[in-house]
């Protein structure tokens, strides 16, 4: 079972902090952080500029569907990212911990 980061973007604080604590309480992230940033993309055949926050949650790789489904559960948007990425070298301890707090029943 390894490490990974997963990251996706919402426009609201609010609906990032759900996504986040949603995730965690059921025990899917070991953390989600949020951060607040200006996205660039093109979208209707046009290039939009907003403020939105973005979530890095740190979980283990074969929690990924669960994450998934769960994002597009709580997710407003029509096509929220969902961008996985392996954790190649991760501090051990810090490893386990994250392995422990996904740990559980499946949604």
């Amino acid at each position: 079972m390894g490490s990974i980061a997963i990251i996706t973007t919402t426009d609201s604080l609010d609906e990032a902090r759900s996504i986040a604590s949603a995730l965690v309480e059921r025990k899917l992230a070991a953390c989600a952080q949020i951060s607040s940033i200006q996205s660039y993309y093109r979208w209707e055949e046009a290039v939009q500029n907003d403020e939105e926050f973005r979530l890095l949650i740190k979980t283990t790789d074969d929690r990924y569907a669960d994450v998934e489904a769960a994002i597009l559960e709580l997710h407003s948007y029509d096509l929220p990212a969902i961008v996985a990425f392996d954790i190649t070298q991760i501090y051990g301890p810090y490893a386990e911990w994250v392995a422990d707090a996904t740990r559980g029943q499946r949604p």
